[in-house]
């Protein structure tokens, strides 16, 4: 069982921000940028195009609703998206605010915050979505 399988059921707290009877969104606990956030489907399937043509349309769909609402909440530009899935065997899509192109760089130092920063992120996004 993956983590995100164990955050879906919820054996692992989480700072999320959405959730519907398919999918997941919430903060990543390592992230790259301030409110970056993980959508994950609630089925189990490590490579992201392995995902029946369904699952990964409607991923796509509740990451732009979760991408609308984090770019209301959090100052950027845009809201960058990218799929490694090297990192967890477990299907998700990264969607980070950017202010600009170096900012979607995995390499870079990761951010710490406090649970009380995350949770006001959070919570920030929570409200925008729709």
């Amino acid at each position: 069982m993956s983590v995100f399988s164990k955050i879906i059921r919820g054996e692992i707290p989480c700072h999320k921000v959405a959730e519907n009877g398919d999918y997941v969104a919430f903060l990543d606990v390592s992230p790259i940028a301030a409110g970056h956030t993980l959508v994950v489907p609630k089925c189990e399937v490590d490579y992201i195009f392995d995902l029946a043509p369904d699952t990964l349309s409607g991923m796509t769909l509740f990451a732009q609703r979760v991408a609308k609402a984090m770019r209301k909440a959090i100052p950027c530009r845009r809201i960058g998206v990218a799929v490694i899935g090297l990192e967890v065997p477990h299907a998700h899509i990264h969607l980070i605010p950017l202010a600009n192109e170096g900012d979607l760089d995995f390499k870079k130092e990761r951010l710490t915050f406090s649970a009380q920063e995350f949770a006001q992120m959070a919570a920030a996004i929570r409200q925008f979505v729709e």
